[in-house]
């Protein structure tokens, strides 16, 4: 187990063609497999809430796959085939685990993000077609079950829905008050309402059907729902036990534990985490139902390590930021590494995590699309902050250049798209619909993922911008033409341009410039306040607005969003150095062919380690001139 890089990739590649390794066919294989072989282990451990001495619920591996094979049954009973769809909407919580083994075993499983709006769910569900939806039953503090069944009600091809209760996680005089504070659920819809536990504990332990040795398409996951119709990508069975395989090669034993608060509907918790900790035998802790976003979490997140003896964390920058604000208050001498995906890390936290905490990290990059991993940078070789690695085993990365006579391979440094071929990428079959998947793909089999990079002679991979021009929010995805539509709605606007504006915390935030039509009259407030009634999602909501005579355009008209982005950058550092009282300014921002977009700081006299400290919190890199 561990990954030194080229050679270790050639060394496992060598053994075997992926092709021909001895691996399981299906997901209840695999799960069946680790039950048998390490029945009495940890398998899932999840708490309500966030301290380090509040109850917990911990299954081992041979309940894990007692109560998902349940799941499978029930779904089964309620119709679903291999071929129908069972979404749900939920936080973390072990239900929701069981919803996504379960909904895989005995079809296709539909996770979909809680904090979307009714109308957005609605949209997933009815792309999909799923027919049994899974949400919580309603509970204080939390809108999921009444948005919900707003959007069951967009959805006439739902006809179950299964709550889950959360107050069998309560204890003491909490669990006698949520009863009488409950709120009501005021939505009527088309679906039958039942108790998902109630309706577990009625199904046997063994599988009822047969579980058909055949790889298929087994999990559906939104990209986006920013706007009109999502995209849906679809996963097979072989795309998941890859990404599978992988954590339990390189990464994962069954002695191992992993920290992860991020959500059960995201890739990177699912494929990356949960799949090879099931792989393995391993043991995966879900802090509270919303995770890093959970009330006391990043308070009690040192504690909670040491409580459970966790070995791996995983992480997004954001989180990092947060855990920098608190003292490092418990043994982490269990820790080995911290694994960073979602965002570019800025390197001055990257540096501050690993001197404060002890505990080195490691960037990666996977995308939905790819049913996730794509490269890392070796746990046990040379790791280059702010590169997002090396390619995996049976994994290839090609950097494609646009030129006169076509695409082409780009050279050393090269800036190009990257566009990436493995077992996990379903060629001509990403998107649920076909239309989607036109013009996806270089020479037929490598996916386009709409991210620019380059690769430098050492093969080492570089994220220098992204062609797509997604606002990356804590690696949440904003669609910035819902931005602009919005906005140009407004009777004053004439031109909108939404792009991601530097944030220490959250990597990028949206921001949107404006050109007014002639002769109107409104105030960047008024738009602000424009956006947040008209912008439907509430991260896609832009945090500063910016009238100007006339926004730049490229020769046929359209909006040239990097003389946009120039702006915000200089915008945002001046304005953290004037905060933190540095006496340097952005004077220009360039664009480099390695490093993308670069400040260039008038010093005025500061001292450089100032100026490092304020700008050393972003993305975007700088040089004193």
């Amino acid at each position: 187990m561990g990954f030194n890089g080229h050679q270790d990739r050639a060394r496992i590649e060598g053994e075997s063609a992926w092709e021909d390794r001895d691996l399981h066919k299906t997901l209840y294989g695999m799960l069946s497999a680790t039950a048998a072989k390490f029945p009495k282990h940890n398998a899932m451990t999840y708490q309500l809430q966030s301290g380090p001495t509040d109850p917990a619920e911990t299954l081992n591996w041979q309940q894990f796959h007692d109560k998902s094979v349940q799941a499978a049954n029930l779904f089964r009973s309620l119709g679903v085939g291999p071929t129908d769809v069972v979404a749900y909407v939920l936080p973390n919580a072990t239900e929701t685990a069981l919803s996504l083994i379960g909904g895989a075993i005995a079809g296709i499983v539909n996770p979909i993000n809680p904090l979307l709006d009714a109308s957005q769910i609605g949209a997933i569900l009815r792309e999909t077609g799923a027919t049994v939806v899974v949400t919580l039953k309603p509970f204080p503090k939390t809108d999921v079950a009444e948005k919900t069944a707003e959007a069951v009600k967009l959805a006439p091809n739902v006809k179950t829905v299964l709550e889950v209760d959360l107050l069998r996680y309560l204890t003491g005089l909490k669990k006698f008050i949520v009863p009488l504070i409950r709120p009501k659920r005021k939505t009527q819809n088309q679906a039958t309402y039942k108790d998902f536990n109630a309706e577990l504990a009625k199904q046997p332990k063994t599988l009822t059907f047969e579980d058909v040795q055949e790889d298929r398409v087994a999990f559906y996951f939104h990209t986006g729902g920013t706007t009109g119709m999502p995209k849906v990508a679809q996963h097979k069975y072989s795309g998941m036990i890859y990404n599978a395989w992988l954590g339990n090669t390189m990464l994962y034993n069954e002695n191992e534990v992993a920290m992860c608060p991020l959500p059960l509907f995201h890739v990177m918790a699912v494929h990356s985490v949960l799949m090879g900790v099931i792989h393995s035998g391993a043991h995966i802790v879900l802090p509270t139902p919303q995770g890093y976003r959970g009330e006391g979490v990043f308070d009690n997140f040192w504690k909670l390590c040491e409580r459970w003896g966790v070995t791996f964390i995983i992480t997004v920058p954001t989180a990092i930021s947060a855990m920098m604000q608190r003292p490092i208050n418990a043994d982490l001498s269990t820790v080995k590494t911290a694994f960073s995906g979602s965002a570019p890390l800025p390197q001055e936290l990257f540096k501050r995590f690993e001197k404060s905490t002890g505990i080195g990290i490691i960037e990666g990059y996977g995308l939905t699309e790819a049913t996730v991993l794509v490269s890392f940078n070796p746990i046990d070789g040379e790791k280059r902050i702010g590169s997002i690695g090396v390619e995996i085993p049976y994994t290839r990365v090609r950097i494609i250049k646009g030129t006169e006579n076509g695409p082409v391979h780009a050279g050393v440094d090269e800036i190009g798209e990257i566009c990436v071929s493995n077992p996990g990428v379903f060629a001509g079959n990403t998107y649920t619909e076909a239309d989607k998947n036109k013009d996806l793909y270089y020479d037929e089999k490598f996916l386009r993922t709409g991210d620019l990079g380059r690769k430098d002679a050492d093969g080492y991979i570089w994220i220098t911008g992204r062609a797509k021009d997604l606002i990356i929010r804590g690696g949440h995805n904003i669609d910035p033409a819902e931005i602009e539509e919005a906005l140009l709605g407004h009777e004053a606007v004439a031109f909108a341009g939404a792009i991601g504006q530097p944030d220490a915390h959250a990597g990028e935030v949206p921001c949107a410039f404006v050109e007014l039509v002639e002769g109107a009259r409104v105030t960047e407030d008024e738009l602000l306040a424009f956006c947040t009634e008209h912008v439907k999602e509430r991260a896609a909501q832009p945090k500063h607005m910016t009238i100007m005579d006339e926004l730049p355009k490229t020769a046929v008209g359209k909006i040239f969003k990097p003389d946009l982005r120039r702006h915000a950058i200089t915008r945002v550092y001046n304005g953290e150095l004037e905060k933190a009282g540095v006496a340097a300014r952005v004077d220009h921002v360039i664009d480099d062919k390695k490093r993308g977009l670069v400040a260039q700081v008038a010093m005025n006299g500061a001292d450089k380690a100032a100026v490092g400290d304020v700008l050393g919190n972003f993305a975007n890199q700088w040089d004193a001139i």
